[in-house]
This record gives structure tokens, C-alpha cells and sequence, in this order.
């Protein structure tokens, strides 16, 4: 098997892709990066073949990867021989569904996620002091709430802790750290709370893999 290295940067999207692969029992290189002054240093810029210089990305072999989404569908399609990530074309609508949930976590949930944080980074000092700011991200929010109602009730719906039921799925793997970005910086919630998906975080970061990934990567948020 050809050697796997991820580019990996602290705090990021990186950990979907360190869970995935030990999802899959893979072996596989990490090349860490911690951040300097809240941004990506110039050797994961230079060094990881991305051209934006972004992480994750992925090397497998003469391959260079990136976005996470197509990561995660190139390793479950050349890997996941059982089908168990991405489910396989005959079961037609657990497929269509993993893959909502991998679109959804970056151009759903962390689109509207960002908006708001984009906004408490670059808002004037006055706009925070004159409660503009507050104002903006209340008529945010909307989007934000909408989205995790979704994710609620999807999980009330399934048969069992994971968004398809008994097992992790791409779904649960692309989703997570969305929801932990989310919910950790209050983007959006508004003092909410989402009693299913809180606990499907616990049960996420529960599993095996996962922690493995942790313990591997350094992963923090």
C-alpha cells in the first residue's frame, strides 16, 4: 500500500479526516502544524502541495488531495471495501444521505456558522460597543438554529446513536466538527440548547476511532 501523509493543521477541519482514516484501519503519516497568530504557518502553505495552502490535504501515494468532502469520498471509494462509510449505489437512499450530510457540514452548517464569526472578527469596535453587532447576529441566527433543528430532528428520527443508525457513517465523520465549531463558539445558538445533538457529540467522540485520532494528531479545539 502506497504511503498516506495528512497535512494537518491544529483547530481545524483536519480531524475528519485523521478519524476517517482510522475509521478505515488505514496507516498513515501525519504531518502536524500547530497555528501561529490564529493562521496556518508558511510550511503547511508551501510544503503540502495545496494551492490555497489550506488542511487538511491529503498525500496517498503520487496523489495530492484536497477538501475535505472529496478526502473523505476518494478514501471511502478506493478503501471502504464493506461499503460502510458511504453506503453502495443498491441501497439508494442511505447513499443520497450520507452524502447530503458531507455537502451539508461545509455548505449548510459552517457557511452560516462563519458569517457570524466573520462578523465578530471584522464589525468596528463601535459597532460592539453600540450593540450593532449583537443586532447583526440575532437576525443571523435564524440560519444557524434552522440548520441544528435539522440535525435534532434527523437524529430523532435514527434507529440508533449515528445519524444512519447503529454505526459511524461519512455522515457522522463530516458533520461533527461543524457542530463542535458551532456550539463551542455560540455562533448562532443564541442560548439554545439541542439535547439530541449534544449527545451525539458525546457518542461521536466516544468511539474508538476517534479517540485514536485524538491520540495520534494532538487534535484540540
Amino acid at each position: 500500500m502506497p504511503p498516506i501523509t495528512l497535512w494537518f493543521l491544529q483547530a481545524s477541519r483536519c480531524i475528519r479526516i485523521a478519524w476517517l482514516l482510522e475509521e478505515l484501519h488505514l496507516d498513515y503519516d501525519v504531518k502536524f502544524f500547530d497555528r501561529e497568530n490564529g493562521i496556518a504557518p508558511q510550511a503547511l502553505k508551501s510544503g503540502s502541495g495545496n494551492p490555497l495552502g489550506k488542511a487538511p490535504t491529503l498525500q496517498d501515494g503520487p496523489l495530492t488531495i484536497y477538501e475535505s468532502g472529496a478526502i473523505t469520498r476518494y478514501l471511502c471509494e478506493k478503501y471502504d471495501k464493506q461499503a460502510r462509510l458511504i453506503p453502495h449505489p443498491a441501497y439508494e437512499v442511505d447513499r443520497i444521505k450520507v452524502q447530503q450530510w458531507i455537502h451539508a457540514s461545509e455548505a449548510t452548517f459552517i457557511l452560516h456558522a462563519l458569517a457570524i464569526s466573520s462578523a465578530r472578527s471584522t464589525i468596528p469596535e463601535p459597532g460592539k460597543s453600540n450593540g450593532a453587532l449583537k443586532e447583526m447576529e440575532k437576525k443571523m441566527s435564524g440560519n444557524v438554529q434552522n440548520d441544528v433543528d435539522w440535525l435534532e430532528a434527523e437524529l430523532g428520527q435514527s434507529n440508533g446513536k449515528f445519524l444512519l443508525g447503529k454505526e459511524v457513517t461519512a455522515a457522522d465523520i463530516m458533520m461533527h466538527i461543524s457542530i463542535v465549531f458551532i456550539l463551542k463558539r455560540e455562533l448562532g445558538t443564541q442560548g439554545r440548547t439541542w439535547p439530541k445533538v449534544e449527545q451525539w457529540l458525546k457518542d461521536c467522540e466516544a468511539t474508538d476511532s476517534y479517540k485514536r485520532a485524538v491520540q495520534k494528531t494532538g487534535h484540540k479545539v
